[in-house]
């Protein structure tokens, strides 16, 4: 009964501590993504916690969110959308392109906004929103579509500055043909239009500076405002009677504009497009350059998305905020279309682009809306884009690049990123009109826009289980097409801006993903792979395999890193494109452990095979014995037609390994764990994987279980190969002049060259293997040299006929097969003198070979290839039956391969190529 309660005592033990570790296994990356909270002070006080890369004290939390949807949505949306467009703009777009035109210009700028905005819901609505929502994307998508939305950002405040330079010029600049107007005192052209744009910015960049939360504080005192200014701009409409308006352009034209209050004539002339010359830029307009300077006014949905840090339920507050101000923008701009067309004639509309003035009821109020409208716009996109910067570059997406944005003040105010973008819209001023750079920024907003619909695009394409946004109201279809509705405008409005844009996005889609930045945002580019490789692992039918299309697809067998890394690389050049997968074994019984201990291992052989730079697939297993767990990884390693078709094993021999993590920099420890994406450093590298097995210590299984192993393969139909010598090989990026320059091919077993021939299936597979590896890039330069060992006395020819005949023959095939090689013909009679009638065999049995003959073949083989041979290839013969033998069958090998440098012996079973191909 003692020994049972111990026993029983013991299992509760070990239960308890596997419940512990899946606890901890469990709860951390539920910690991570806020799925559940601790109460305060659950941690102790001084505990805390990772939550978007940002540390977070449990105790205190973070910041509390206090926005509403009206204030933290609506009210920033609609600000972004009423931007110097409304005021400014609207009788240049009726006066160009008429009414029905302006319409349907509406009616297109609006498709396309709703269609992003139901991409935007969708994302918005999966699982928590961060700080931008760009970083629900992934790094790829959220960097470049980061860096898109700061470039429009960028753009349009450019845009917003000169808007607000244009109106002051308006009213204020000189104007020669009124000389005693006390007003008009600011001297006019593009040097002086850029020195006021260029004030204009320093006192953004001042606020932004200095205090940014100003206008944070401000902006629903700036919505009310505006909110007034277009009240008084409806009612003028109504109450103003008709009136002749005075437009005069720098003094040199004077023209008569007409206001004539409501009136169906009026709208009947302004129904049909007249497009003209541009009065600020002197350009003649159509319907693109038209559209682009419209589209602005249309911009700003993402402003509500940006504040998802502040509000108190984005998930709910973004759909519905956003949808409200798109809807309120759109029913006001309809309405001023429409007024617009009823009331003022077409000189009116395209000369006086500020006309809302003087048809209101008191002028300066229109003055006050433009102007904090424009100052307004100006300082939320600087401050805007410095944000999206300096998220940018804390997240490190763009490398040393972006590296002085992320400086920051005491207060938290990125002070490199508003720095950085006051510097890039300083050059934008350069282009001095506001029309002139419109197209520029509506072909990055409609990039970006395109941008968010190819992502949401992607995550529904993608089917990722959690990929479950409560806003339902859109599709594929709906995404599709946004993304096409996009880049149908871009090419219209400037065919140079939209392709240079695309190839700006994809560059900076490429770099990201090939950069591998580390990041818990997860990616939608795995999740595309995943769904993809699935649907063509399905077509990958193994029943249509030919032999022209065949690939080596290899399982490599490691037992310590530590002293296979050149072999691994070697492999990697031996791989042709196919499939490579690392294996491992592990001893153990999982009944006894409390958890699987191959799991946690996994980070560190992948960092591995980073370091090594391979493109390898890496599968560990646990098993009782070594030769088992390799019967497992040769059955279930890889996925319908991606399975390992060959088996290459390290030589047994008694030779002690070099530690390969001595030589290489790259397993140096001392390296920050920050270096790496997934925390594993050289110095945990190193601590993880044991030490080589010293001169002293015994092999790991003996040699009945390794000749084992190659029987399994063998009778699972793999092909197998040993590699031997291989901590020796000089890689031939690293070698000079003077290196080896062969690869040499022994196509003939060697142990028993009277039981084999150069054209059977192991031979044509040696070749083949020869082949692939001088294919590789770093081979081409060595020449495959093939060495026919030929006895004169054997055969129906004799002498030099013989070695003739058979040199001859064998160059046929290998012009058949398509193979250079240089041939080289061997007198095998010396060595065949002292085999006598060692290796005959019969049934179970088979006679040792003399050692005299072994080291007979060895010499001749090592003096055929002499030092020039970088790598050698030789006919691995099978294993004896009689697992009796097999230590003597391993003696024979370690004898005929001893010295020879870095070899593969190599035993093909599988049919790889064909005279008639």
């Amino acid at each position: 009964m003692i020994q049972d309660s111990k026993k029983l005592y013991w299992q509760d033990q070990i239960h308890i501590s596997f419940a512990k570790a899946m606890m901890t296994t469990e709860n951390s990356p539920l910690l991570h993504y806020r799925l559940f909270s601790l109460s305060d002070g659950a941690l102790g006080p001084a505990s805390s916690t990772i939550c978007d890369g940002e540390p977070t004290t449990v105790g205190t939390g973070p910041a509390p969110r206090k926005l509403s949807t009206f204030f933290g949505v609506v009210v920033p949306t609609v600000l972004s959308m009423f931007s110097i467009v409304v005021f400014m703009r609207i009788g240049f777009v009726v006066g160009q392109a008429g009414l029905l035109q302006s319409l349907l210009m509406l009616f297109v700028a609006y498709a396309i906004i709703w269609l992003t905005v139901l991409s935007v819901c969708a994302i918005s609505t999966n699982g928590a929103v961060q700080v931008m929502i760009s970083r629900t994307l992934g790094p790829e998508f959220g960097g470049s579509i980061g860096l898109m939305f700061y470039l429009a950002n960028v753009c349009a405040c450019g845009v917003y500055v000169l808007g607000l330079v244009e109106g002051v010029l308006d009213i204020f600049g000189k104007d020669s043909s009124d000389p005693t107007n006390p007003l008009r005192s600011l001297p006019q052209g593009y040097g002086y239009s850029f020195l006021y744009a260029s004030v204009v910015l320093l006192v953004c960049l001042s606020v932004c500076l200095v205090g940014a939360s100003i206008y944070s504080q401000a902006a629903f005192f700036i919505f009310i405002l505006v909110t007034l200014v277009l009240l008084s701009i409806l009612i003028s409409f109504l109450a103003v009677g008709p009136r002749q308006i005075t437009i005069r352009h720098g003094g040199n034209v004077t023209l008569i504009g007409e206001y004539t209050g409501i009136n169906s004539t009026t709208l009947h002339n302004n129904l049909q497009a007249e497009y003209s010359l541009d009065y600020t830029t002197g350009n003649l307009m159509n319907f693109a350059t038209v559209f682009a300077v419209m589209f602005n006014g249309c911009t700003g949905i993402m402003a509500g998305c940006n504040m998802s840090g502040e509000l108190k339920q984005p998930s709910r507050a973004i759909p519905i905020g956003t949808i409200i101000a798109v809807i309120i923008t759109l029913f006001v701009y309809l309405i001023l279309f429409l007024l617009t067309a009823l009331t003022c004639d077409r000189t009116l509309l395209r000369e006086d682009y500020g006309f809302f003035r003087p048809i209101n009821f008191w002028p300066p109020f229109v003055l006050i809306g433009v102007y904090a409208t424009s100052l307004s716009a100006s300082m939320s996109t600087l401050i805007g884009a410095s944000r999206i910067l300096h998220a940018l570059a804390k997240d490190d997406l763009f490398g040393i690049l972006l590296a002085p944005a992320k400086l920051v003040t005491k207060g938290g105010n990125p002070l490199g990123a508003v720095v950085y973008t006051w510097a890039l819209v300083q050059l934008v001023l350069l282009a001095g009109k506001l029309n002139t750079i419109a197209g520029i920024v509506t072909v990055f907003y409609l990039m970006a826009y395109a941008a968010i619909d190819l992502a949401c695009l992607a995550l529904e394409w993608a089917s990722a289980p959690n990929f479950r946004p409560t806003f339902r109201f859109f599709s594929w279809h709906t995404c599709l097409l946004g993304i096409v509705s996009c880049l149908v405008m871009m090419f219209l409005i400037n065919p140079a801006y939209a392709s240079g844009s695309i190839v700006l996005l994809l560059l900076l889609l490429g770099f990201i993903h090939f950069r591998s930045s580390s990041s818990s945002w997860g990616y939608i580019s795995q999740a595309l792979i995943f769904h993809q490789v699935r649907k063509y692992l399905l077509l990958l039918d193994v029943r249509k395999e030919h032999v022209k299309f065949w690939r080596p697809q290899i399982l490599l067998m490691v037992s310590n890193p530590r002293s296979s890394c050149q072999l691994i690389k070697f492999i990697n050049d031996l791989k042709k494109g196919g499939l490579y997968i690392m294996g491992h074994v592990e001893t153990g019984d999982l009944d006894m452990l409390p958890s699987d201990p191959v799991q946690a291992h996994y980070s560190f052989w992948m960092s591995l095979v980073d370091k090594l730079n391979v493109k390898a697939f890496v599968d560990l297993t646990l098993s009782s014995s070594v030769r088992h767990g390799t019967q497992q990884l040769l059955r279930i390693t890889g996925l319908g037609g991606m399975k390992p078709n060959t088996l290459v094993l390290g030589f047994y021999d008694d030779t002690t390994p070099e530690d390969f993590f001595l030589q290489d920099s790259a397993f140096t420890p001392g390296l920050s764990p920050h270096d790496d994406p997934f925390g594993v450093d050289a110095t945990s590298l190193q601590a993880h994987f044991p030490p080589i097995r010293g001169p002293e210590t015994p092999h790991h299984l003996p040699p009945m279980e390794y000749v084992a192993m190659i029987c399994d393969a063998l009778k699972m139909h793999k092909n197998i190969v040993l590699a031997r010598g291989f901590p020796s090989l000089v890689r031939p990026e690293t070698c000079g002049s003077n290196a080896a320059l062969y690869i040499d091919v022994w196509p003939l077993d060697l142990l028993r060259p009277q039981a084999s021939a150069y054209v059977d299936v192991c031979s044509l597979f040696l070749l083949q293997m020869a082949c692939i590896l001088n294919m590789a890039a770093s081979w081409r330069r060595y020449q495959l040299r093939v060495f026919l060992c030929v006895e004169s006395s054997g055969g129906s020819s004799a002498g030099g006929n013989g070695l003739l005949a058979a040199e001859m023959k064998f160059r046929e095939l290998l012009v058949k097969l398509r193979i250079r090689a240089a041939i080289r013909v061997v007198d095998w009679d010396r060595v065949a003198v002292l085999r006598g009638q060692g290796g005959a065999h019969t049934g179970l049995t088979r006679e040792p070979i003399s050692v005299e003959y072994l080291k007979a073949a060895n010499q001749a083989v090592l003096e055929e290839g002499g030092v020039e041979s970088a790598v050698r290839f030789l006919y691995l013969p099978r294993p004896p039956a009689d697992p009796t033998i097999h230590d003597r069958y391993l003696e024979e090998l370690n004898t005929l391969t001893e010295g020879l440098g870095p070899t593969l012996l190599i035993h093909g079973l599988t049919p790889v190529t064909c005279t008639e191909l």
